[in-house]
């Protein structure tokens, strides 16, 4: 069942976002650092795009119900450590 992601922008730097599978999903609210946002990805994708990319890694790595329901993107660094090279690598991927 595909896995729908969508990604709020609430304020600078500050994002809602659903998954929604089937008649479930999950609510997430995420920060993220200014600095954060331009090295991993380097102005190529906007803030949004960054969310959603990020959201899909991680749904590759666990359950949408695993997931915080509320953290800053650079937590998932600690979980996942090769989470901002992989992020990079899609987001450069998207744009070639």
């Amino acid at each position: 069942m595909p896995v729908r992601i969508q990604v709020e922008q609430i304020k600078e730097g500050d994002f809602q976002v659903r998954v929604m599978e089937g008649a479930s999903q999950s609510s997430h609210r995420v920060t993220v650092k200014a600095a954060d946002y331009r090295r991993l990805s380097g102005g190529k994708a906007e803030p949004q795009e960054l969310v959603r990319r990020s959201f899909e890694f991680l749904l590759d790595h666990e359950r949408k119900e695993s997931i915080l329901p509320s953290f800053d993107l650079m937590e998932i660094q600690r979980y996942f450590p090769d989470f901002a090279g992989e992020i990079q690598r899609r987001l450069l991927a998207e744009k070639d």
